[in-house]
């Protein structure tokens, strides 16, 4: 059925939402596509939901290409699963949990391993039944602390989660390497700019971890690459220890008065005005105080983080090192309860005196020497040795990763950019098979100890991605494989000649098996060209002045490129042009 314009559930708006921050928020929500009903909470409108389902359609062929099979389970699901991975509580106050009427735990949703391996569990038994690959795309919920850019950063959200079952470590990476080259091939149908680096596995577990980006500088993920291919996302990146140093040929360690001297900024200053030495920040060890709180711990336990002081520890890439404990930076009422911190003048012989677990950056080695706190205020200490004055507990991935460190594989520098995560595959193995006992009968009937894979695809989130990468300053402009219609016509005028045309024109464009849209308003011709453009449709048909002519216009939403075509076989011609 013909879709008009004049009847379609639809409002375009001039203004930007007053709470939009990045491109794709602010054009959702003024081209009709998306409604906020509450934080992280949006509906989805007549255009916004064709181009969900179309999306939706290219992630589910391409599953169904791999040979997996859907199934769908409940958002609504009980707390039982959840304990016995111990994921009730790992996911701390990201979980929405709520009580049934006779006081039953439940949870929505957040993600379903536990739910596809009690199915695998409860249907398969027998080493004939493997391997097997299931997915569902369902509604997820996850209880965002600060949910953000519309429909990128969600608490409710469509999500394609898939998982492989198999018998043997070299079947799981078969499987994971079918999701990476069936994500390859969405991800190239929706005509997205994407990388893929090496990722954490966060509370989903695992070992291998890949994460598919689309490139945006609008994007909360920052990620590396090097010139010899390497790619990571930050929080993945490994730092490469420089090799251990002799201690015996270094001075002794010195305490200097060093008043005013809080920051590394001024500790600097001040040690290259009043000693015969030059030093820079990189020669500084920077000690950052946290605390944090193990999954259905009550306490907090402090840990003191030490980077170079030239570098600032990244709280993204510290939490995903602690993972799945909680980490908070310490308040004043920390400092209070704990007096040998002084702040600004924080060493590590405080932290070791008083049993705070003391963990550094890998380039933090034997023989390195450091300026640093001396625990007493208004004093640092000179040459600090590592492994001769103090000696860490160990090493942890918190600093910062900048543009121009040396790349892991030792191919050269790395090079910084932005992305929003789209697609995230991961070889979780056995962790719930082992929690849930799945395994198959062998052959010599011994039991075999399922491996898992994890496959996710954000397919709510494909929808402001790809108008992230696809807008201009009028609009969006939608790839041919997702946008809501194949051809948008504008009777550019008001005459019941025009009008006619415009009906005819849309009727023989429908009969060729196109999707078609009618701006058949009574508006101006300059707001329908507006919300055309804003609307993003690739191809706009112009029912104008030229039909007396016999012609019709063209105009390429994305090139913006204008043309005339005869009237006279004009369906047939659009017909070949939209279907390439």
């Amino acid at each position: 059925m013909l879709t008009r314009m004049s009847s379609l559930f639809l409002r375009t708006l001039r203004e930007d939402p007053a709470d939009a921050e990045v491109p794709s928020h602010k054009l959702l929500v003024r081209a009709g596509y998306v409604r906020r009903v509450a934080p992280g909470v949006y509906s989805w409108l007549p255009l916004g939901l064709k181009v969900l389902r179309r999306i939706e359609n290219v992630v589910r062929e391409e599953m169904d290409a791999m040979g997996a099979q859907e199934i769908q389970f409940p958002a609504l699901l009980p707390r039982e699963p959840y304990e016995a991975t111990n994921r009730w509580t790992e996911y701390g106050p990201n979980l929405f949990r709520l009580k049934d009427r006779k006081g039953g735990d439940y949870l929505l949703g957040p993600t379903h391993e536990e739910l596809f391996t009690l199915a695998v569990k409860g249907e398969f038994s027998s080493y004939k039944d493997y391997p097997v690959v299931l997915y569902q795309i369902q509604t997820k919920y996850r209880d965002e602390e600060r949910p953000r850019a519309g429909i990128l950063r969600g608490r409710e959200f469509l999500m394609k989660d898939s998982y492989s079952f198999d018998l043997s470590d070299e079947g799981l990476s078969e499987s994971y390497a079918k999701h990476r080259e069936a994500y390859i091939r969405i991800f190239e149908r929706l005509g997205l700019q994407y990388v893929i680096v090496a990722a954490t596995s966060g509370a989903m577990g695992g070992s291998a971890s890949e994460e598919f980006l689309a490139e945006s500088e609008t994007g909360e993920d920052t990620f590396v690459r090097g010139p010899g291919g390497f790619a990571a996302n930050v929080e993945a990146v490994t730092t490469p220890a420089p090799p251990a140093q002799p201690v015996d040929d270094k001075p002794a360690a010195v305490v200097h008065h060093t008043p005013d001297t809080p920051t590394i900024e001024t500790l600097v200053d001040y040690l290259n005005a009043h000693t015969d030495r030059t030093f820079t920040a990189a020669d500084t060890l920077k000690n950052v105080l946290v605390k944090t709180r193990r999954p259905g711990a009550t306490e907090w336990e402090l840990l003191g983080i030490g980077v170079p002081g030239d570098r600032e520890v990244d709280l993204k890439r510290l939490e995903a090192s602690l993972e799945p404990a909680e980490v908070a930076l310490l308040e004043e009422k920390d400092f209070a309860a704990n007096p040998f911190l002084v702040k600004g003048y924080i060493g590590p012989e405080a932290l070791q005196t008083n049993g705070v677990k003391y963990l550094v950056d890998p380039r933090i080695v034997t023989g390195t020497a450091w300026v640093t706190g001396a625990d007493k205020a208004d004093h640092h200490v000179v040459d600090l040795v590592c492994g001769r004055d103090f000696t860490p507990d160990g090493t942890i991935e918190a600093a910062e990763v900048r543009a121009g460190d040396p790349s892991p594989d030792g191919t050269g520098v790395l090079e910084a950019a932005r992305g929003i995560e789209i697609g995230h595959i991961f070889q979780l193995g056995r962790k719930y098979a082992d929690a849930f006992a799945l395994d198959a009968l062998g052959p010599d009937s011994k039991p075999v100890r399922i491996t898992m894979g994890s496959y996710g695809i954000g397919v709510s989130r494909l929808v402001a991605v790809i108008a992230e990468q696809s807008h201009d300053e009028s609009g969006l402009i939608w790839p041919r494989e997702v946008t809501p219609f194949d051809v948008h016509v504008v009777v550019a005028g008001k005459s019941a000649e025009l009008l006619e045309g415009g009906e005819a024109v849309a009727a023989e464009l429908e009969a060729a098996g196109l999707q078609v849209v009618l701006d058949d308003r009574k508006a101006s011709p300059g707001v329908k060209f507006a919300d055309a453009e804003l609307i993003g449709v690739p191809t706009i048909v112009v029912v104008g002045r030229g039909l007396g002519e016999g012609k019709l216009e063209i105009k390429d939403r994305r090139t913006g490129e204008r043309s005339e075509i005869p009237r006279e076989g004009a369906a047939e011609a659009l017909a070949a042009l939209v279907r390439g």
